[in-house]
């Protein structure tokens, strides 16, 4: 499948979600934040979930046009309940309600439950960067479905549960860290099987215990393994935490309940750069620790050091030029679904980027 504009694929994904039930500004959000994924390099949180999304409207699993509500605060924190709307329309407006809260108070918290995936973490953070504040957001998946083995352990008892925290600086593109505290996105796994490729060891291991090649191992009573390859109880004991605070905290709680609906608890906080020292200091500072950081000498067959965050900054500019590699089967589900929701099937018709 040759590669595909942005901008295009973000019509394509919104046509979609309106034909299924979403409104247009909801629509809008969940498109920019899915290309955006793309675009920076990560293809397993980007268009490739649309056909899942749609399969919850159609099953009442995500609900379009959900009321978002305020459960309980105070002048520094927020809880919400998003009555299983989605995730990036509850998340980012609990993100834009902390960070004006922590221009009051200095530092803001939320916790938010009962919506649909969040998609990347870093959208929500880098809003807070771009208010001249440092953010931080958890997420996990409640007590849906598990993916991920405790470090030893060959059953999975964890979500992917991901971290970012984003600050601001002076850069052309933002300074972040945005991961996984499993050795890979499980979403790399989707993306993985649908193109025919094997995976590297160390993601996954089979039902048996044994480390596995084959990206479909998890799903056939496998699991995925912590972050950290032989020193994985690092990333495990970060998963627990992230669990903590996105389930525990939230009132989530842990382990599983099947009734196969996705619900992501997330905790977010934000802080105001100005109550500890001087924003336009601090920016210049983390400016000047980027570049310090990147003018290490690379190691053997390394080409350069890049500062977190850089490489999907680059790679954004790059694909806004080039567009978009969609792998056939994601193209021809797309299709599909346009065929079943009666949306115009000529932004299909031209398989190139234009």
């Amino acid at each position: 499948m040759p590669q595909i504009a942005a901008d295009r694929l973000e019509r394509i994904a919104g046509r979609l979600l309106v034909a299924a039930g979403a409104s247009a500004a909801e629509a809008g959000i969940v498109s920019r934040h899915l290309i955006a994924a793309n675009l920076a390099g990560h293809d397993s949180h980007g268009i490739i979930h649309i056909p899942g999304y749609i399969a919850s409207i159609q099953r009442g699993h995500m609900q379009p046009g959900a009321p978002f509500d305020i459960i309980q605060e105070s002048r520094a924190t927020t809880v919400v309940d998003g009555n299983w709307g989605f995730g990036f329309t509850v998340s980012e407006r609990a993100m834009q309600l902390t960070i004006d809260k922590a221009r009051q108070e200095n530092v803001a918290a939320a916790t938010v439950v009962r919506q649909g995936h969040v998609g990347r973490l870093t959208d929500y953070p880098l809003m807070a960067a771009e208010a001249g504040m440092i953010g931080l957001m958890t997420a996990d998946s409640g007590r849906g479905p598990k993916s991920v083995a405790p470090f030893g352990g060959r059953e999975p008892r964890l979500g992917t549960n991901p971290i970012c925290i984003a600050v601001p600086s002076n850069l052309d593109g933002p300074f972040y860290i945005d991961i996984a505290t499993s050795a890979v996105a499980g979403g790399k796994l989707g993306v993985a099987i649908e193109r025919g490729q094997s995976i590297p060891t160390g993601w996954v291991i089979d039902s048996e215990g044994r480390a596995a090649t084959d990206p479909a191992a998890a799903r056939k009573g496998g699991a995925m393994l912590p972050l950290g390859g032989s020193e994985g109880h690092k990333g495990y004991g970060l998963s627990a935490m992230v669990e903590i605070l996105s389930g525990l905290l939230t009132g989530l709680g842990f382990g599983i309940e099947p009734t196969g609906r996705h619900n992501d608890g997330c905790f977010m906080a934000v802080f105001q750069v100005d109550a500890f020292r001087p924003l336009k200091e601090f920016k210049q500072e983390v400016t000047e620790f980027a570049q310090y950081l990147t003018a290490t000498p690379p190691a053997e067959g390394v080409e350069r050091v890049y500062y977190p965050g850089e490489l999907e900054y680059l790679r954004t500019r790059k694909g806004r030029v080039d567009g978009i590699y969609v792998e056939d089967g994601t193209w021809q589900k797309l299709i599909a679904l346009a065929a079943e929701l009666g949306v115009d099937e000529k932004l299909f018709s031209d398989p190139g980027r234009r």
